[in-house]
């Protein structure tokens, strides 16, 4: 459950200094395609919750419901392992404890949330490019619970272990994604963040992705990214977390997704890991607005991209849209 301990603690110095200028609170109901829900439980859980069982693991579910609407976020796609989150949901009772139960307790813990706090929560299922055997599980579970929630899959872990599909671990991840394809499930891939160019020329090509997890260094392939541009593929921009991890320069002034906003890309704004980044998504819309010096007209703008590109089925979709035009007044 706790990746996000890999990662710098002087991420919530950061969240400080942006959270001085408030000014992305003019940006209204927002939509964010990319947070990663064992990376966003609240610390005051993560203390009372540290022995863990599927309850806890209800528990933040629910609690995510809450924190997202606080942020007036309107719609948002939560992804994690199953696999990854199943240690943690054994260690209380020493009982065995499935993936699938874990995927359950989730989407138990969503629908009391999304009640109670009237925000929309789906969810994508995580592969990890480091354990190719957990694949075919989750594609099963994309199945399983298309009807309670689940929205899409995903892959996570490792740009190093990309190969463009030459090794048997990757060709196992490639093949699972080409059959996500043929039934219809939605598929976005983590590539580009601190990998090359050429994993995410594998993501779209061979994994047929709609949707780039990061994606910041598709720049250093000009053909390649005039050719996204050209598919409308939507690259989810984590500001904060990018800098964090080192995945772009220092320098706020030459972020990827200025690029991406000058270009008129299809890309959205998202946390990724709220613990990790250590604020809120506004934090990341300040470090935008502030010290990336995009316009609010353009993060207005990404919400309706999110919106467009967001896993729900065509008629939700609209109406999502629609709740974004009855409160923005333009998709432009």
């Amino acid at each position: 459950m706790f990746r996000f301990l890999k990662k710098s603690v002087v991420s919530f110095s950061i969240a400080r200094i942006c959270s001085r200028n408030m000014a992305s609170q003019t940006i209204g109901k927002k939509v964010e395609l990319h947070v990663h829900l064992d990376g966003s439980i609240r610390p005051s859980t993560i203390w009372e919750l540290g022995n863990g069982d599927l309850d806890a693991i209800e528990r933040v579910a629910y609690e995510f419901c809450e924190d997202a609407a606080k942020e007036n976020i309107i719609y948002t796609e939560a992804r994690y392992s199953p696999h990854l989150l199943t240690p943690c949901a054994d260690t209380k009772n020493k009982t065995e404890i499935s993936p699938r139960d874990v995927v359950k307790a989730v989407n138990a813990g969503l629908k009391r949330g999304c009640a109670d706090y009237n925000v929309q929560v789906r969810t994508i299922l995580c592969c990890m490019r480091h354990a190719p055997e957990w694949s075919r599980d989750i594609l099963q579970f994309c199945q399983e619970f298309k009807s309670d929630g689940v929205v899409g899959i995903d892959i996570a872990g490792d740009e190093n272990l990309c190969d463009n599909g030459n090794t048997p671990t990757q060709k196992k991840h490639i093949q699972v994604f080409q059959e996500a394809k043929a039934l219809g499930i939605h598929r976005t891939v983590h590539a580009g963040e601190n990998g090359s160019a050429e994993t995410v020329a594998e993501a779209v090509d061979k994994m047929h992705a709609e949707r780039i997890g990061h994606g910041y260094h598709t720049l250093d392939d000009e053909k390649l990214y005039d050719e996204l541009k050209k598919k409308d593929i939507h690259f989810e921009v984590c500001p904060i977390s990018s800098h964090l991890t080192g995945s772009v320069s220092a320098d706020w002034t030459k972020h990827p997704a200025i690029r991406f906003a000058a270009d008129d890309a299809n890309f959205s704004i998202n946390t990724d890991d709220t613990v990790v980044t250590g604020g809120p998504l506004t934090a990341d819309y300040n470090v935008c607005l502030n010290k990336m010096g995009l316009t609010q007209r353009q993060l207005i703008k990404s919400n309706f991209n999110a919106a467009r590109s967001c896993f729900l089925p065509e008629k939700e979709k609209e109406e999502l849209l629609q709740e974004l035009v009855d409160f923005y007044g333009t998709q432009d």
